[in-house]
């Protein structure tokens, strides 16, 4: 693959928080930037936020609902693997059976 270098000039607390989210997402910054000037030439545009997401109140609602639920032992067991999450699909564990 042909490559070439871009520097850019930022904020160290920018370049920090960058690395942490394109961490948090399992991508490399490189990667993240790439996918970002990517986008921008497919779509010829550029989108800047500079207020919060603020959550809708339903959104709200739905999350307090599952905080209900996971209190309450309403979720499924966490997996190891696709085939041990399709066989408790097929046939659930009894202690949980009632719950869901």
């Amino acid at each position: 693959m042909d490559t070439a270098v871009i520097n850019i000039r930022t904020q160290a607390s920018v370049k920090e928080q960058l690395q942490r989210v394109a961490e948090e997402l399992g991508l490399t910054v490189s990667a993240l930037i790439n996918g970002l000037i990517k986008q921008v030439i497919r779509t010829k545009r550029v989108e800047f936020s500079t207020r919060e997401e603020i959550p809708s109140p339903y959104m709200i609602k739905m999350l307090k609902e599952s905080e209900e639920d996971i209190k309450k032992g309403r979720v499924s067991p966490a997996f190891d693997n696709a085939d041990d999450a399709i066989a408790w699909l097929e046939n659930p564990h009894p202690k949980y059976a009632n719950k869901l």
